[in-house]
């Protein structure tokens, strides 16, 4: 049996950065994950500015290379937002960016290359030991001394006193033990594939989020990839999906092929793999996200976006939190559910407000009318399309949104 002070289960990039941050820290860790690396994971595939700053925070080099690998990352420096392809609004992570100068806002990477990047770092740092193929299906719980994990056959045994949960949506310990159950309110479903040689991306490798009247509250997306490949995809609301009898899979072709403006550019465009569906566990449900001698983060803790489907950032982060609170329990030697609950209140504290306001913008979906004369106004007025630069970029101003005074100014302004 494997003895540590803490342990992670999962080693995507919340479990990595929970791993590394130890390491940071100077407290040892074991990171365990049933796959081998490098692994494929189904995903937008997109970073935001959280995960580089959050990276940054814990390794700078981790960005640095990424920056290096352009055969592998693309950087990109926008979102393009469309309602029906009728209208477009482009808004830039940066305003009066130089791209030659300034460090990269924003990356798109294939998983199988980032999260392997990753687990590259964690290889190279002493205090964590690594194990690939492991696959932990019991956990038991003895009060005084921590959490016993194993395999199917207890060939592979740790015991901890502190336990990270990062095994994604589908964790057995976040639905079994920590109690985590899908609320189709709260879950989305997506697919994605990868194509070769889609035409008519930004310049700039704005990632684009298309609003379709059709398939609302829900989006069609583009991220573009390195040497002319995209992530694309489409996603809904579990409960839409039920309720309407959505095949997510056609739904993404019939995108594809027959509506204008988006099949012209899949004229010459070939499918690169399978398409592929995951969930999408939302964070607009707060759910209780530790306990005695535990912790769950990323998809295990339903930390994913709800208007945009990102899932990294809030990942990384929640790992980052989760090795701050380990070592606040190792030194205060104290890892009770009420001691552990620190971890609950500073994710809350740092994404809680955020989740809740984009869970409320999501459901403004419902109506597209809301859409197109946002994005209407926006093309044709610069204060507000300064506002709505704004509103993706900070978040005191995504409040006004909620507003009605706020849609009152805006259409006053937009004539």
């Amino acid at each position: 049996m494997i003895q540590t002070d803490v342990c992670i289960i999962g080693a995507g990039p919340g479990g990595a950065a929970a791993a590394l941050r130890l390491g940071q820290l100077g407290i040892p860790s074991v990171l365990i994950d049933k796959a081998k690396f490098p692994r494929d994971k189904i995903c937008g595939d997109g970073m935001t500015g959280r995960t580089v700053a959050i990276l940054n925070r814990i390794d700078p080099s981790i960005v640095d290379d990424l920056e290096k690998m352009p055969n592998q990352a693309a950087d990109s420096w926008g979102v393009l937002f469309s309602m029906d392809n009728k209208r477009h609004f482009p808004v830039p992570f940066r305003r009066d960016y130089n791209k030659a100068n300034d460090r990269k806002p924003c990356f798109v990477a294939k998983r199988i290359d980032f999260d392997n990047h990753l687990i590259e770092k964690v290889k190279k740092q002493p205090l964590i030991q690594f194990f690939e193929e492991k696959n932990i299906e019991k956990h038991v719980y003895t009060e005084g001394v921590g959490w016993t994990i194993s395999d199917k056959s207890d060939s592979f045994q740790v015991q901890c006193k502190v336990l990270i949960v990062a095994n994604g949506p589908l964790s057995p310990f976040a639905r079994h033990v920590a109690n985590i159950k899908v609320d189709p309110k709260h879950n989305a479903a997506a697919v994605r594939a990868y194509y070769e040689n889609v035409g008519g991306n930004h310049t700039d490798n704005f990632i684009e989020l298309h609003f379709l009247k059709d398939y609302l509250p829900g989006y069609f997306w583009i991220f573009p990839l390195p040497n002319g490949g995209a992530n694309v995809g489409f996603g809904m609301l579990s409960s839409t999906i039920s309720e309407r009898k959505i095949n997510l899979k056609k739904a993404l072709l019939e995108i594809i092929e027959n509506r204008p403006g988006i099949k012209e550019r899949f004229a010459n465009a070939k499918l690169d793999g399978d398409i592929v569906g995951f969930p999408l566990p939302l964070g607009s449900k707060r759910r209780p996200l530790s306990g005695d001698n535990y912790m769950l983060i990323g998809d295990a803790a339903c930390l994913v976006d709800p208007l945009t489907g990102e899932g990294i950032g809030n990942a990384v982060y929640s790992g980052y939190i989760a090795a701050d609170q380990a070592e606040k329990c190792l030194k205060a030697n104290n890892f009770s559910a009420e001691f552990m609950k620190d971890h609950d209140v500073r994710v809350w504290r740092v994404m809680g407000t955020e989740l809740n306001l984009s869970y409320r913008l999501q459901r403004l979906g419902n109506y597209p009318g809301v859409f197109n004369f946002v994005l209407w106004a926006a093309s044709r007025n610069v204060q507000i399309s300064d506002l709505v630069y704004s509103m993706f970029n900070n978040i005191d101003v995504r409040k006004k949104v909620l507003n009605p005074i706020f849609w009152f100014k805006m259409l006053v302004n937009a004539k």
